[in-house]
């Protein structure tokens, strides 16, 4: 692309404000069609999940549905991720956006087999890495300097208020009828491609036909610059690490619920409990956002890295779901106050051609290692009680945010690697120009030579 992003560091001045950043249209336009496709793929989940469980009557294949939506991240995520940096960013957000309406309308018709219903799901959830991948990558083009910051914290909490309202309406519409909750999520996605549409400009694509190699090397590229690079691996640890044990509370919740309710019933008991870390993710990005200057939540990362697991710690001690709940909801606070700094900061640091593919690293990496957290202390509370996993869990995901924590970069290594993602990013060793050029090589060498020619790993200075 032409346009390049300018100078963002964090400075000193105040935090930008809401009424700012949502005086960009195109900004207004992006979130507005994220709150609307968010909710209406939370509406679809509750509802398949019912209507599967009505035409079967069987558990399983009703968690298939539900589940199946996660397999488009694990299965190929970055690949599919790396289809939105070949083509116009707007294009490809309308173009998923209206796919996923057509075949939820398929899905919605009635009588429809289960196992129909199942692969029209997949296939409309295979629109979903590439549709967040060009809105992930158009964002930092939209908005500038603090203003992305505090932008990306307002994706991210309406990300997890969707969440909540939409499994909510998505229950209650869903037991009157779950066509018309189905119904509800197509009309969300053609809502979402109308504001898309005509709010947003029309820009060229990141990645021109003449800088294309192969989408599997281009897909791999997105990979070396994510850990090749000594600040963007620094960052993706740190999220990583982020999303290993703040999810575990709200995986465990049902059987947390059922074994440890109190005095609740076991179904208020677990309600508590899921809401607790989406709750306190939403008030963490408002109130950090806004309460702190760029140089402060900087600052500040770190400290709520550490904080995040240590929250959860004094689940040893068997606490009531109430308490449960607030540990929770404060984890998710100090998630949410250092989320969004990281994500500025991954985004100024990656070279404009790049970040597509690098989001579908980083969303397909958070998918599995959440999966994971799950799976895991799932199988040894089925050994252990529950407060003792997650206790524990959490004190070694205290040890491990230390050590990265202790491990950040340095603030001049952050700024030269922002200045060299901007100044000298086109024509540094992972630019797309230099990916073209290495494919020329490629295609001009034999075999054997072919494997001389991949990208070199990046050194520690924070150069390009």
């Amino acid at each position: 692309m032409e346009a390049t992003v300018p100078d963002e560091r964090p400075s000193p001045e105040g935090p930008a404000t809401f009424r700012e950043v949502f005086a960009n249209r195109e900004y207004g336009a992006v979130f507005s069609a994220s709150a609307l496709s968010w909710i209406g793929d939370y509406v679809a989940k509750a509802a398949v999940t019912l209507l599967v469980y009505e035409e079967t009557r069987s558990v399983a294949l009703s968690a298939a549905a539900f589940a199946v939506s996660y397999l488009p991240w694990l299965v190929g995520g970055p690949l599919l991720a790396t289809l939105a940096e070949r083509h116009r960013y707007r294009q490809v957000m309308v173009i998923c956006d209206v796919v996923r309406m057509v075949l939820m309308v398929g899905i919605a018709i009635p009588g429809m087999p289960v196992p129909v219903i199942l692969a029209l799901l997949f296939a409309t959830t295979l629109a979903n890495p590439p549709s967040q991948a060009a809105k992930s990558a158009l964002i930092p083009l939209i908005l500038t300097g603090d203003r992305l910051v505090v932008g990306l914290s307002m994706i991210s909490s309406v990300g997890q208020a969707a969440q909540v309202v939409g499994y909510l309406a998505g229950a209650a519409i869903a037991a009157f009828n779950p066509t018309a909750a189905l119904l509800v999520n197509a009309a969300t996605f053609a809502l979402s491609a109308a504001l898309v549409r005509f709010g947003v400009a029309d820009r060229p694509p990141a990645m021109t036909a003449a800088h294309r190699s192969h989408l599997l090397r281009e897909t791999a590229q997105g990979f070396q610059i994510v850990f090749g690079t000594p600040v963007l691996r620094s960052i993706a640890l740190l999220v990583f690490a982020a999303m290993l044990f703040s999810v575990v509370p709200e995986g465990l919740a049902a059987a947390w619920a059922s074994e440890h309710a109190g005095r609740l019933d076991a179904g208020a008991a677990q309600a508590i409990i899921m809401a607790a870390n989406p709750v306190g993710f939403i008030l963490g990005g408002l109130i950090v956002s806004r309460a702190f200057g760029p140089d402060r939540r900087l600052s500040l990362m770190r400290p709520l890295a550490v904080l995040s697991p240590l929250a959860l710690v004094p689940a040893l001690l068997d606490p009531p779901p109430l308490v449960v709940a607030l540990l929770a909801a404060a984890c998710g606070f100090a998630v949410a106050g250092m989320l969004p700094v990281a994500n500025g900061l991954f985004v100024r640091a990656l070279p404009d051609g790049f970040r597509a593919r690098a989001f579908g690293v980083m969303a397909t990496g958070v998918q599995v290692i959440q999966g994971m957290a799950v799976l895991i202390t799932g199988l040894l509370a089925e050994r252990y009680s529950i407060p003792l996993v997650v206790g524990v869990w959490s004190a070694v995901g205290v040890l491990l945010m230390t050590l990265a924590a202790l491990r950040w970069p340095s603030r001049s290594t952050i700024d030269a690697a922002v200045a060299a993602a901007q100044a000298g990013g086109p024509t540094g060793p992972f630019s797309p120009a230099n990916a073209q050029r290495r494919s020329e090589d490629e295609r001009s060498s034999g075999p054997a030579e072919r494997w001389a020619v991949a990208p070199a790993r990046r050194d520690t200075s924070g150069t390009r």
